[in-house]
């Protein structure tokens, strides 16, 4: 007997002293009954029933009134009333393997269940129409071109198009080529910043022996120096004259004096690297150089060099006409012994089969110049500092050092120890243990012998 297609609620009730105390409307849970907190239906403890009794049990969407072998009560299943004694005895209920009897339930069905306090009646009612959800008026409803504010956008989308033209616009413009500006085309403002103007010198008066009769000085005119609008105006000169001059000038300037330019006059590299050297040409000079006592005579005039001497044990020797003492003693000063720091070698204690202690041991002594480094920095301000640092960490399954910190320290360094956690924490240990591992390692350190 299955449930009509369109379900209703099973309303449930309790009746005391002729009026309804409680009332449920059940649609799919199942209506329990006793004095557990839990029940559906909470009444006072008593002996003839259980703390907690199903009393209708929702079972594929249809109910089931269940009762035992005492319990008092009627049911009307569409055409007459029966009572709980006929609904046992007819075999109009089914026995079940708890000693209690099941009678499905129609949508048709109601009834009541006699208790020693109260009275529970049950019957099926129509279920209440759906609430209809409220709805707004069309004219009050929202949409998004109202939420918007209208001033912000016009000034966005005016700022939008703007920015879309502007690159347009740049974008289709042809790059600039700016022109370079030849040499000769320079102004002499340029000119004279690249090539600052020398003052001229003073001529020297001869000296003729006789006193001569003083001349009255004439009076140089003065030189007007040219104005920079007019010249750019009204040129004076040519632009392969302007080219001539002004190479003229950059050639008897700076590295170009010394080099010789192409052009006029030799420079001094030129000058010493050309035949004539002091009157002489500068392979016969050299034909009479001789290695050891010999003199090495470069020229024969003036200009060159002198008779320079060879090794002389200490002697002087002449470089022209002036002269030059030999090598003599040298004081260096008391020899001195410079002591190295030292970090001394040690086994760390690891206690994990996994880790060896000499392979951590060999994997330390190669990090030992990182921790030499942080001794060194503060032996430049105790140059006695010496002692031993005993550090202690964990290391990770992932090979690297957690935990770490100083247990002993007899070095008297909080620099030294601070930089030595640093430093272990930046390695990375070539051991993946299951599990973490403690490690205790010694760190001596020693000014050196």
């Amino acid at each position: 007997m299955a449930l009509q297609t369109s379900p209703k609620l099973l309303r449930v009730g309790v009746i005391q002293d002729g009026r309804i105390v409680e009332e449920h409307h059940v649609l799919h849970d199942s209506v329990t009954i006793g004095d557990d907190a839990r029940s559906t239906i909470v009444l006072p403890a008593a002996l003839e029933r259980p703390g907690r009794f199903k009393v209708l049990e929702n079972r594929a969407n249809q109910f089931h009134l269940i009762i035992d072998e005492h319990m008092q009560g009627r049911v009307n299943l569409g055409s007459s009333d029966v009572d709980f004694d006929a609904l046992r005895s007819q075999g109009l209920a089914t026995r079940r393997a708890d000693a209690t009897f099941d009678l499905p339930l129609q949508e048709s069905a109601r009834g009541k269940v006699e208790l020693t306090d109260a009275t529970l009646f049950f019957h099926f009612v129509p279920a209440p129409p759906a609430d209809a959800k409220p709805a707004l008026p069309p004219e009050l409803k929202g949409s998004a071109w109202r939420a918007v504010d209208r001033l912000f956008f016009g000034i966005l989308a005016t700022m939008l198009v703007l920015y879309v033209a502007s690159v347009a616009l740049i974008a289709s413009r042809p790059t600039p080529v700016v022109a370079e500006v030849p040499l000769d085309q320079l102004e002499d403002r340029f000119v004279r910043a690249i090539i600052p103007q020398q003052p001229p010198a003073k001529e020297q008066p001869k000296d003729t022996g006789s006193t001569p009769e003083a001349k009255p000085e004439e009076k140089k005119p003065t030189e007007k120096k040219p104005d920079t609008a007019s010249a750019t105006t009204a040129p004076a000169a040519t632009a392969e004259e302007r080219r001539q001059q002004l190479a003229t000038r950059v050639a008897n300037t700076g590295i170009l004096k010394v080099l010789g330019a192409s052009g006029g006059g030799g420079g001094v590299i030129e000058n010493l690297l050309s035949n004539d050297v002091g009157g002489a040409n500068v392979a016969e000079a050299l034909q009479g150089a001789q290695a050891g006592g010999g003199a090495l005579a470069v020229g024969s005039g003036g200009n060159g060099l002198g008779t320079i001497q060879g090794d002389t044990g200490g002697k002087a020797a002449g470089i022209d006409v002036k002269g030059t003492t030999g090598v003599g003693a040298v004081d260096t000063g008391r020899k001195q012994t410079v002591k190295v720091p030292q970090v001394a070698d040690a086994v760390p204690e690891v206690d994990s089969s996994e880790v060896s202690p000499k392979a951590l041991g060999r994997f330390i002594y190669g990090k030992k110049a990182s921790i030499q480094r942080c001794y060194e920095k503060e032996l430049k301000r105790d140059p006695n500092l010496k002692g031993r640092v005993m550090v202690r960490f964990n290391l990770k399954p992932n090979g690297r050092a957690g935990d770490i910190e100083v247990d002993e320290s007899t070095l008297g360094s909080e620099g030294v120890s601070s930089c030595i956690i640093t430093t272990i924490r930046s390695w990375t240990f070539p051991f993946q243990p299951s599990d973490d591992v403690p490690v205790s390692y010694p760190f001596i350190f020693s000014p050196g012998d």
